[in-house]
This record gives structure tokens, C-alpha cells and sequence, in this order.
């Protein structure tokens, strides 16, 4: 069916050539290959990423809906490419989530006595071969039952079709006890003869103190003959409720000795009961119609996925492009019944007035490219998700990191939610709630949640308020709050970075709403980057309690200081300053080479897969330990576009080309965590030639698109966007991949960069390609814009340690001397001179060589100062102070203190 598809395609396209009407400039052959993709929904291949801890799911979700009802073997997305048996397919699930998460209510059709009700007794066996899934559809053949199951979906329902071979005991087993995070407690009732219903209350996602509630109300499409339910490992036949902790779990039997199909139909809710009831009677009405359910969410997917139309390239990356695009619409989830309500983060229920309220916000990965994509294919969806995470922040009374249904998780590092929601902004898609979210805005990023608050928050920013970055080794509990999930203070030179880029964008907001001053003061955090900036090493730094560099230090190490990564990956989260972060490298030749050395770029040039294999992500446990490109993780995802602002945007090409390599068909097709839709939406926009660096500056790098063609259909919002934008590339491929020129609309672009509103309404953007890299962008003035050049952190500061903290005298005749050493940093500008004082007991002699802190710009300068004290002889045992102060002229004091003990009488 796809092969004729494509066939038919390519023969219409070369017909069009013969009479005329073909594409200028192309040969008849390059019309025949840029011929339109085969139907797109076909094109998807849903089990991309259940293998290699891509943790994708491959059952059946609406877009962005409530449920998403797929298998259960184990492993963390729920579903696990390499496992053999199904215990189960529950109702909800999140696509690429590097924890367990959710797996509310595995249903399970048995054959049989219903005898043992644990999941390893009573799941099924099944084959790759006897499986298939496609968009909104999912089916499977049970081996241990002779069972067909079959899965399609509503917004809020999720439905199951069970083939039984011909018996008097047809099971469907609901266990509320299982889910793939940890379950706190669970209750089912059987009602009648046609319906099981309850609740699962689960939480505990990676480690945080979330939890949440899911309601549901099942019904069949004929009576069942017997039922029961379980507590425990329990059964009891005729049993109609079961509540409690330890598990529960309920049963339904049927005879298909004749009538072999079992339809049930599950509805969700997140308020109650009464709102699944709802649920269900609201999309599905009396019916059970399975097929036309399935036809239905079909065409739901065909309209998603037609909103951009590819033509030319394998059928290979054709097919690639469209599960990537499947993935980045499967979330954010409606949260709220079909009236309306939902339940808020203070767990009462309310109504929404004005929007439809959504849920999973993963804003550490989604705030990046995923949330720009919803805003131009579906910018109505990306409104009700921004006016969602408000809602957060109005009802719990803070702004959330990473939000699982109605609770705060505190996962991640940074601030996620200010890139997010001023991103928002900057498309007019907060329009009415400007206020509202500047205010929560403005508070998560000066102040710290109360302590009774589930929210970490900035947990770091009472010191990045005071010091200018979060320093190094913190007590959680002491020096920070500690509420759960992840906390900035132990990994404080990313959370500093991702501080610092946030405030940039900030600033963006505040200066358009006419906060002056407030836009002043977060345009100077947002080069607060430059204070873990040591210039000695090149290379960003923790700065610890005391203020100096952290020593030792080595910046390959994984997770030292840094989240999920070390220096070398974050060296390039700077999207508010590139320019700046180029400067502080050195310049635009030094950056380049730094850039080349980081993506391997020799080796890319002769083998890019193997490179991007080898180089770069050897495996999927110590590509955070490397010197090397992450393309598996956020914080690099921007660093290929880097090059365009280096003069060199060829170089972007071959590294994206590179990276799309690792994005195949099979379920091991996506090396990383997709993190719901993120590396999918890098994928979308990097084929399109198009890419958004920095959240709220309404820009998009520019580079070289890998189909011949594209057709992208604008989302319509008001007067601000919607058209379709027409992206032509004839002849890309592989190898000619080299931007030659570019024009929109006709006027040649010869920056690396246009502006969204260039686009927001649609047209053409014309690419010429070639083999060889062009003078395309290499001009100064065509690099992109940097949106943040404030002077930056103007306080004249200074820091200093002493090493060793304590010093210890054995017995020694005569005077005795101590060495120590004085680590004195000035905060930019540096301040000079500084002067170092030491306070001794009385006879002792404290030596020290003066110290001057050279400035450099606007970068903290740091120096060792030597003192050597004299202990003078006769001095009695005991322990003695050593005051030492470094006082920074103009500035602050810093008084450091050592004991010195002598152990016996120096003679």
C-alpha cells in the first residue's frame, strides 16, 4: 500500500514536468524525487524509541489527549521494545520520560480461572511479527490466551477491542494496584453488569514528593456473566469492591462461545467519578463502534500530521520526519473534563473560563523547541497550555518546574517556566494575562517558595541575588530548601547558567510591558553567566561557598556542578549572548576551532553517522563524561546553530546532517529520551532549515533544510500568524546540503537569521544548494542577532578561601613557620587593588606578598596570595585564631578565619 502510494506520487509528479507545469530550475528526475510524501499517517512508525531509552509508548493516543492506552511489559516509558510479555494495557502514559511515570490501570483479557491476580503469573507472551501500530491504533496478539487486542482512543477515552477464541471464560482484569510509578492507594467498584469503575492515586515520579489522582468508569458493550475482585494476592468471585494500599484489583468474565468480541470503552477524569462519567457519555455517547472510533482518530491524525507536507528524500527520512512530528503532538495532555474543570494544583476543582486547560509540562526539555513548534502549527493549543501553567501558579501559588497532572514534581534544574511562559508572551498568546504572569514571573525569579509550599522554585536564588551565581558545595536543608526532585543547589553552575538565560528573556517581557527598571536589572543577570566564566582554563567553572574556583576540577567529569552533563555541554547554553560567549572564547576563529573540536568535524566530514556514533554518544551511560556534542540531551540541542555566529554557517549543516542520522525507523531509532516530543521538534525544525535559539526573541537561525520541499501550514491566531510557508530546496540531499543563497518571497536573505514575523503570515522561502560550502551568512553583520548586551554584573565584589582550612604545629624546637594560601577572586569588574590584612595572636608574624586583581572586561579575576606565619618559639599547646581579611577597595571585606594548633611547646 505504501510503496503504490509512492509510486502513484512519483508518476503524477513526472506528468506534471511533461506538460510544462514542473519547477523551475529542476530536471524532470528531481521533480519525480520531490514528489509529496505517501500519506503521512503511514508514514509513522509509533514503535520508534520503545528501545535504547527513547521510552516512548506505542498505543493509541488523540492528539494531546487525556489518555494514551498502550502496552505494558516494564521498563520506564511503560512499553520496552526488547521485553516478551504484556502484563497489561493501562491508560495512561508520557512519551520519552527518563523515570517511570503514570501506567494507570493495566487491563488485562485472560482466558480461564481467574486464579492468581499477580502480573507475572497471568501475562501473556507475544511476538513482533503478530503486532502493529500506527497513529491512533495499536493491536497485538496475546500467545499464552489466543487472544487479539486491539486499542483506539478519544480525547478522553480509551478503548479496548479483545478477539477471545471460543470460551466460557472470557476475563478482563482491571488492576488498580499497578501503575509505572508507585501507587499510594486505589479503589474499584463493579456496578452492575456492564460497568467497573474507581480510582488510582500514584506518585513519586524520579524520586519527587508529587502525587495525583486518576478517576475512570469503564463500560462493556454486553453484560458479563460473573465478576470479581481482589485485595492484595486475594481473589474473591462475586465481589464487588476493593479500596485500600497493597493492591486491588477487579475482574469481569464473559462467555464468548459464540460472540468472541469484548468492547470496553474507559473514560478519565481527573476531578472525580462524575467527571469520567461524563467523559465517557460526552465522546462516546451509547455506541461501542470500535471501528469508526479508529477512523475518526485517524483523520484526527491526518489533519495533525498534514499540517506539514514534505516532498523528496528517502522514504527512510520521510518516514523519520513524520514519527517526530507524531511525537511532538502527543503532549501537553487535557487536563480538564469536557464542562471545563479541572483540579488545581491546591487539589480543589475549578472551572476554566476562556481556555482549555492542559497538563505534563516537562519545561526543562519542552521550553526549547517543542513549545515553539506548538506555537506555529497549533498556536490555540500552545495559548491553553501557557494560560494552563498561569492556572498553576494562580491556584498553588507558585510557578512549576516540571508539572506531572496536578502536581509539582520539582524535577530538573534552572527555571524553565520563564523561557516557557515569556516565549508565550512574545507571540501574543498571553494577551489579556500580561500582568498576571509578569507578577509570578517576577517573584520565581527574585524569591524562594514559603516553606509549607510543595514547589522548590529557584532554590539557589537567594544566593545567585547575592552573589551573582549559585555557589558550590551547599547543604540541602540548611543553605537551601529541599522539598523533593531535584534541587539547584546540587548542581549550581547549571542551575547559575540557566538563571542567568532566563533572566534574559525576562527582560524581554519586562521592557515590553514598560518595567524599565525591572528590565534593566534582569538584562544585567542575563550576563551573569560571565561569573563562572576563568579565564585560565577557558572554560566555565563552579565557584564554591567562598566564592573562588572550585579546585580540583576537571570539566569532562559528568554531573560535576552541572545537571545531566558537564562543562563541555553546557559551555554553549548561552542563547541570549552568543556574540558575548564568542568574545569571551576569543573571538570568532578561536570559537570556530573550539566548535569544530566539539563535534568532531574532520571525522564528521568523512563519516558522519559513524561519528555521531562513536564521537559523540559511544553509549547511552557516559556521553555526559565527554569533551563531546550531546545530541541526546537539551542543553546542547542549540549548540550546531552556534557556527552561524562564527561566520561559518555551512558548518550547521553538516552537524545537523550528522545528528538526523541518529533519528531511524527501527525502535532503537531515537538514541535518547524523546522527553515529550522535544528531540522530536528539534528534528521537525532542523529539517526545515529553520531553528528558535532563544526562547522570547522572536527569531529563527537559518540553515539548510533536508527535504526538497516542504509545505507548512501557520497555525491561524488572530492578525498575528497563519498562512503557509512554502520551504524549497531543490536538489537537497546529503550531500548537497551547502547553502548557496536563500530568498523570501523573492528578496535574497543573506543573514543567517529572519525574524518570525517575516513568516508568521506564510510565504516562500526559496534555498539554492550545493556541494561545497558558499560566502552564504559569512559577512559580518549576518550572524544572528544576541539579544542580551547589557554591562552585566557591575558589583564590585570580592571572594576569597583559605587553604588549608585548619592547620596543625607538631612538636618542633624553636620558632616554627606556617604556609598558607589565599585564593582572593574579584567579582567583575575585577577590583583593584585589593589589599590582604591577617590578625595573629600576639608575637606571631604574618607575612604576605600584596596582591593586585588585573581586570579582564567584565569576567572575575582570581589570584593566589602566599602567606607564611611565624609561630614564635615557647608558644603553649592549644589552638590559636588566624584572622585573614581580603579588602577589596571600594568595594566589600571578606574576613576568613583558620585555627592553628600547636600540639606541644615549640622550644
Amino acid at each position: 500500500m505504501r510503496s503504490q502510494s509512492r509510486r502513484m506520487a512519483a508518476v503524477a509528479a513526472a506528468a506534471l514536468v511533461v506538460a510544462g507545469t514542473g519547477v523551475a530550475g529542476m530536471t524532470t528526475a528531481q521533480a519525480a524525487h520531490a514528489a509529496p510524501a505517501a500519506d503521512p499517517v503511514s508514514l509513522v512508525n509509533p514503535f520508534v524509541g520503545t528501545q535504547n531509552f527513547g521510552n516512548t509508548f506505542p498505543g493509541a493516543s488523540a492528539p494531546f489527549g487525556m489518555v494514551q492506552v498502550s502496552p505494558d511489559t516494564g521498563g520506564q516509558g511503560g512499553y520496552d521494545y526488547q521485553q516478551n510479555a504484556i502484563y497489561g494495557f493501562s491508560q495512561t502514559h508520557l512519551s520519552g520520560v527518563g523515570c517511570g511515570v503514570m501506567g494507570e490501570l493495566p487491563i488485562m483479557p485472560t482466558t480461564g480461572a481467574v486464579d492468581s491476580v499477580d502480573k507475572d503469573a497471568y501475562k501473556s507472551a507475544y511476538r513482533h511479527d503478530d503486532e502493529h501500530a500506527e497513529p491512533g491504533y495499536y493491536r497485538v496478539g496475546l500467545q499464552k490466551y489466543g487472544i487479539n487486542a486491539e486499542l483506539t482512543a478519544t480525547q478522553r477515552t480509551g478503548w479496548q477491542r479483545y478477539t477471545f477464541p471460543s470460551t466460557g471464560a472470557a476475563n478482563v482484569l482491571f488492576n488498580t494496584g499497578q501503575a509505572n510509578q508507585s501507587v499510594k492507594d486505589s479503589e474499584i467498584h463493579v456496578v452492575g453488569d456492564r460497568t467497573v469503575e474507581g480510582r488510582v492515586r500514584a506518585g513519586g515520579f524520579c524520586a519527587g514528593h508529587d502525587e495525583h489522582t486518576v478517576y475512570f468508569t469503564a463500560t462493556f458493550d454486553r453484560p458479563f456473566g460473573s465478576f470479581g475482585t481482589w485485595r492484595g494476592s486475594t481473589p474473591t468471585a462475586g465481589s464487588r469492591d476493593a479500596a485500600g494500599t497493597g493492591g486491588n484489583g477487579a475482574w469481569a468474565s464473559f462467555d464468548a462461545t459464540q460472540d468472541k468480541d469484548v468492547v470496553a470503552k474507559v473514560g478519565l477524569s481527573y476531578t472525580g467519578l462524575d467527571g469520567a462519567r461524563k467523559n465517557l457519555a460526552a465522546e462516546t455517547g451509547d455506541g461501542y463502534d470500535f471501528d469508526a472510533t479508529r477512523a475518526a482518530l485517524n483523520r484526527q491524525w491526518a489533519d495533525k500530521l498534514g499540517g506539514i507536507k514534505i516532498g523528496g528524500g528517502t522514504e527512510e527520512r520521510q518516514s523519520a520526519f513524520y514519527t517526530s512530528l507524531y511525537h511532538a503532538q502527543l503532549h501537553p495532555n487535557l487536563a480538564g473534563d469536557t464542562d471545563g474543570s479541572y483540579t488545581g494544583f491546591d487539589g480543589k476543582v475549578h472551572p476554566a473560563n476562556g481556555y482549555t486547560p492542559y497538563q505534563n509540562f516537562s519545561l526543562w526539555d519542552t521550553y526549547r523547541p517543542q513549545n515553539q513548534l506548538l506555537e506555529m502549527l497549533e498556536p490555540q493549543v500552545a495559548r491553553d497550555v501557557a494560560l494552563s501553567v498561569l492556572a498553576i501558579g494562580r491556584d498553588g501559588g507558585w510557578l512549576p518546574r516540571w508539572a506531572l497532572a496536578e502536581s509539582e514534581t520539582n524535577i530538573m534544574t534552572g527555571d524553565p517556566v520563564t523561557p516557557f511562559l515569556v516565549e508565550a508572551w512574545s507571540k501574543g498568546l498571553l494577551a489579556g494575562h500580561e500582568d498576571e504572569a509578569y507578577a509570578l514571573l517576577k517573584k520565581n525569579a527574585t524569591e524562594t517558595p514559603p516553606a509549607d509550599s510543595p514547589y522548590n522554585g529557584r532554590s539557589g536564588v537567594p544566593h545567585y541575588n547575592d552573589r551573582g551565581y549559585v555557589p558550590s558545595g551547599l547543604t540541602l536543608g540548611k543553605d537551601c530548601a529541599d522539598k523533593g526532585g531535584d534541587n539547584d543547589c546540587e548542581h549550581p553552575a547549571s542551575a547559575t547558567m540557566e538563571y542567568s538565560a532566563a533572566d534574559a528573556a525576562l527582560s524581554l517581557m519586562a521592557k515590553g510591558l514598560g518595567h524599565q527598571g525591572d528590565a534593566r536589572m534582569f538584562a544585567d543577570r542575563g550576563q551573569w553567566y560571565r561569573n563562572l566564566w576563568d579565564s585560565s582554563i577557558q572554560q566555565f567553572r563552579p565557584r564554591t561557598t567562598d566564592g573562588t574556583w572550585l579546585t580540583p576540577y576537571n570539566p569532562v567529569d559528568a554531573d560535576q556542578q552541572f545537571h545531566e552533563g558537564g562543562a563541555y555541554q553546557y559551555q554553549w547554553l548561552v542563547p541570549q549572548d552568543p556574540a558575548g560567549l564568542v568574545s569571551l572564547m576569543g573571538g570568532k576563529p578561536a570559537t570556530e576551532q573550539r566548535l569544530d573540536d566539539f563535534f568532531a568535524y574532520d571525522n564528521l566530514l568523512k563519516d558522519p553517522a559513524g561519528t555521531a556514533r562513536k564521537d559523540w554518544i559511544a553509549s547511552p551511560y557516559d556521553y555526559y563524561a565527554k569533551p563531546t556534542y550531546n545530541p541526546n540531551n537539551e542543553p546542547d540541542l542549540l549548540a550546531p546553530y552556534l557556527y552561524n555566529w562564527v561566520g561559518d554557517p555551512a558548518k550547521t549543516a553538516t552537524v545537523v546532517r550528522a545528528a538526523m542520522t541518529l533519528f531511524t525507523t527501527g525502535p532503537d531509532g531515537m538514541t535518547g529520551n524523546d522527553d515529550l516530543g522535544t528531540m522530536s521538534a528539534w528534528y521537525v525544525f532542523s529539517s526545515l532549515g529553520l531553528y528558535p535559539t532563544m526562547s522570547g526573541a522572536n527569531f529563527l537561525a537559518v540553515s539548510s533544510p533536508q527535504f526538497e520541499s516542504a509545505t507548512v501550514r501557520i497555525g491561524q491566531y488572530g492578525a498575528r500568524q497563519g498562512g503557509t510557508l512554502t520551504v524549497s530546496a531543490p536538489g537537497a540531499s546529503d550531500t548537497n546540503r551547502y547553502v548557496q543563497s536563500v530568498s523570501l518571497d523573492g528578496r535574497d536573505v543573506g543573514k543567517t537569521w529572519l525574524d518570525w514575523s517575516a513568516v508568521a503570515r506564510g510565504g516562500t522561502l526559496t534555498h539554492r544548494l550545493g556541494s561545497e560550502p558558499s560566502k552564504w551568512g559569512t559577512s559580518p553583520g549576518d550572524e544572528p542577532p544576541s539579544v542580551n548586551t547589557s554591562p552585566g554584573d557591575a558589583r564590585r565584589h570580592v571572594d576569597a578561601t583559605l587553604r588549608p582550612a585548619s592547620v596543625t604545629i607538631p612538636a618542633q624546637p624553636g620558632e616554627q613557620q606556617v604556609h598558607l594560601n589565599l585564593d582572593v577572586l574579584g567579582q567583575s569588574p575585577a577590583v583593584q587593588p585589593t589589599v590582604v590584612a591577617a590578625t595573629a595572636p600576639k608575637g606571631w608574624q604574618v607575612r604576605n606578598q600584596p596582591v593586585q586583581l588585573l581586570r579582564s572586561g567584565r569576567l572575575p579575576t582570581q589570584q593566589t596570595v602566599p602567606i607564611t606565619v611565624t609561630v614564635p618559639a615557647g608558644t603553649p599547646a592549644g589552638k590559636y585564631p588566624l584572622q585573614v581579611k581580603a579588602i577589596g577597595l571600594g568595594a566589600n571585606t571578606v574576613t576568613r578565619s583558620v585555627p592553628v594548633e600547636v600540639t606541644a611547646p615549640a622550644r
